[in-house]
């Protein structure tokens, strides 16, 4: 797992980290995906698990190049990098497109999903009656979350704290959105745009040596819920990594199933062909504090085979696939290159 990487694997390495970043902040789509796919997926759970009492321990004692080797720092460091910068810059290209061309990103992804479930299949050989129960049961959970209806909007702490906890899942597990997640709990637009606003409007008031925000109510409040939010998923990283690299090592065929069947399961979830429900309070739509309507749910149906458009959308599909099968061509002949 702590073998030498060459400047470009590390570059490589915070590309992917960009990627798993912006496919977290899109509901549907998981960034565990991504860390499956793309090759991280076990190191990513295996350098979380050792985010344990020893490393804090060597912490402690000022062991700090002991303390990086432990948990794989610079893994680590570009991964995540690359995913907080994605939120300020690729996720903001995904926003547009999803504006503009929603269609036709949500069939790339479609597709790419359809290409992920083929890439973990080919690494499953067990068809045991347990494997397949698994795979069963994984269906079933995918599709169930996918049509679940939302709840309302709450910033208690606690809450948002738990949020955080359940939100970050979709870096750990594949095929489970953590968006889609906060959007069934009724609070992405409060944890994901409301308060990253905030956030992002107060870093720059600080370099400008403004701190009028302090005296801000509204603001301070934000920045409660966003650090409470934040401190959820720093322990629903360290919790789920700790539980998933257990049960990978004893049960890494089952998991593998689970993961298949979710994944299938949650292609529902990421259907191209929807309309997007937004929400309303007696009749008139909802709006974020960025002036984006707020949304709610999904209403799916069969697209019309008789438009241009539904073919070029199923173009889409096949590229997504191509991009998920071509990654993995790509790092086979790496691997034999070496």
């Amino acid at each position: 797992m702590h073998k030498p990487r060459t400047l470009f694997d590390n570059f490589m390495l915070f590309v992917k980290g960009l990627a798993m970043g912006a496919a977290n902040k899109v509901p549907g789509v998981s960034g565990g995906i991504v860390a499956f796919v793309t090759g991280f997926y076990e190191e990513l759970i295996y350098s979380l698990q050792h985010v344990n009492g020893k490393a804090f321990k060597l912490l402690l004692n000022g062991r700090f190049k002991s303390f990086f080797r432990y948990v794989n720092g610079t893994f680590l460091i570009l991964i995540f990098s690359g995913s907080v910068f994605s939120y300020f810059s690729v996720s903001l290209v995904l926003d547009y497109f999803l504006t503009h061309y929603e269609l036709f990103v949500w069939s790339a992804f479609f597709g790419m999903i359809l290409g992920s479930i083929v890439y973990i299949g080919r690494q499953f050989n067990d068809w045991s009656t347990k494997n397949i129960i698994g795979i069963v049961l994984g269906i079933s959970l995918g599709v169930g979350i996918s049509f679940m209806n939302p709840a309302k909007e709450n910033d208690n702490l606690l809450f948002v704290f738990f949020c955080g906890i359940v939100g970050v899942t979709g870096m750990t597990l594949p095929g489970l959105s953590g968006s889609f997640i906060l959007i069934l709990l009724g609070n992405y637009v409060l944890l994901l745009v409301d308060s990253v606003n905030m956030l992002y409007r107060t870093i720059l008031d600080v370099f400008e040596g403004d701190f009028s925000f302090l005296t801000d109510v509204v603001r301070l409040h934000y920045l409660k819920i966003i650090g409470s939010f934040t401190a959820g998923s720093a322990f629903g990283l360290v919790v789920t990594s700790q539980i998933l690299g257990y049960v990978l090592k004893r049960w890494h065929q089952l998991v593998t199933a689970v993961i298949i069947g979710f994944i299938s399961g949650s292609l529902g979830t990421v259907w191209p062909w929807k309309e997007t429900v937004y929400k309303r309070v007696d009749g008139v739509y909802v709006y974020d504090t960025a002036g984006h309507k707020i949304i709610e749910n999904y209403h799916r149906y069969i697209p019309d085979f008789g438009r241009k458009e539904t073919w070029l959308a199923f173009g889409f599909v096949i590229l997504g696939i191509i991009i998920v099968l071509g990654l993995d061509y790509y790092g086979k002949q790496r691997k034999k290159g070496k």
